[in-house]
This record gives structure tokens, sequence and C-alpha cells, in this order.
């Protein structure tokens, strides 16, 4: 286990380590049952999940009759006020995740999250599952500043500075994920259960794992096609 070629593993959150769908469709309905549009489905929000609260409504918006940016600006605190007061009731870990920490924790292996939710709700969900132990550091969306948001590599950068460097890899479900681990210039891993806008193929990660048991013969199959 010494020899593991990661010191740190960092996470996407909504669609990557949790299923967190089925709240953020109760939010976004929240939002727009204040306007009276009808209700979405879970499975047509998940593909509006992933680059921050206000973007996943505004499509919501659309979907649901049009986006005027008056009422983007007005329903969207709303939004946010009701997801946090219901981060966690129908959010779940993917299966083997915990097990998946477990095998990374054995081989002394920090964890991270990097997401484009706000920090605050992404500490406070994490907490409310009795999580937060697990994580070295809880990078969010405004963390970094406006420009901090995935794809951009500066949450990832800031997660390696806050867990004391070293090699590291990035896992996600989205293009956003990918490309900012490749803009922060370390090798990701797709997983085709997520919250995918496109064919997990297009992604082009440098792996692509079905289920968590599969992440660290995954990171193991990394190291082994980065030296050969």
């Amino acid at each position: 286990m010494a020899d593991f070629p990661f010191d740190i593993v960092g996470f996407d959150l909504d669609g990557t380590l949790f299923d967190t769908s089925a709240d953020l469709t109760d939010a976004v309905n929240h939002g727009l049952g204040l306007l009276g549009r009808p209700a979405l489905s879970v499975e047509t929000v998940k593909p509006m999940i992933g680059r921050g609260g206000k973007y996943m409504l505004q499509q919501g918006l659309e979907a649901s009759g049009g986006c005027d940016p008056e009422v983007l600006e007005r329903i969207y605190p709303e939004l946010l006020a009701f997801y946090g007061d219901n981060l966690t009731r129908g959010t779940y870990a993917f299966p083997g995740l915990i097990e998946a920490m477990d095998q990374l924790d054995a081989r002394r292996v920090k964890l991270a999250i990097v997401t484009n939710k706000s920090e605050s709700l992404a500490v406070k969900l994490v907490a409310e599952l009795a999580l937060d132990h697990r994580f070295a550091c809880v990078i969010g969306g405004d963390t970094m500043g406006p420009d901090g948001r995935k794809p951009s590599p500066e949450g990832i950068r800031e997660m390696i500075r806050r867990c004391g460097g070293g090699p590291a890899a990035f896992v996600g479900d989205t293009i956003f994920d990918i490309q900012a681990a490749k803009n922060a210039g370390i090798p990701s891993i797709a997983v085709s259960f997520g919250f995918l806008m496109q064919p997990v193929e297009e992604l082009a990660a440098d792996a692509v794992i079905d289920h968590f048991d599969e992440l660290v013969p995954a990171l193991e199959n990394l190291r082994v096609a980065r030296t050969l």
C-alpha cells in the first residue's frame, strides 16, 4: 500500500459522490411552483445539474415556459433557502462509496471535494450525511471567487495545496470535472452512473468506472499507464 500512486483523490459532489437528484429536483420544483409552473421530473432535471444552482434554475425555467432574468434573480434565493432546509431528505451515497473510501484511507490517501455547489451548502450536506470527517477539505463553487468554478482548475489547485501537495487524481461525472482536472494537469476518472450530460466516453477521461468498487483498481491502472 505504501507505493500507491496518489496522495490525494478529489471528487465532485453531485452525481459523483452522492445522488442528490431528488432533493435538487424538489428545490427546482419549489421555485417553479412559486410561479405556478408545472413540476419537472428527476430525469429532466439531472442534466441541468453540475454548473451551480442558478444555472440549474435557469434551465428549469427555460424548460417550463421561459426564463426572464428578473424572475431568475427573484426566485433563486427562494430555491436556495428551500434546498438549504432540505439538503438530504432524498440524497444518498452511491453504492460502494464508503468501501472505496475505506480502501483509500488504508493507503493513507487524503480525500477532498471540489464542487460547483456553494461551499456552505456542500459543507452542510456532507455534515448532515455524517461524512465530513472523511474529507480533508471541501472546495465550493464560490470558494475561489467568481471565476473559480469548474472547468477552472483553481479549485483543484487549492485542493492540492490544502492537502499538503503530492500526486493527485480527480473523479467526476461531467465535462466540467474532466476539463478542470486536465486544466490542473492531473489525471481524471469519470463515473458512468452520474448526472451525465453526454455519453461518458465523450468526456475523454483517463479512465471510466461503472461502480465505486472499480475506483482503487482504476487508480492503480492510471499509475501503470503513466509509467509505460
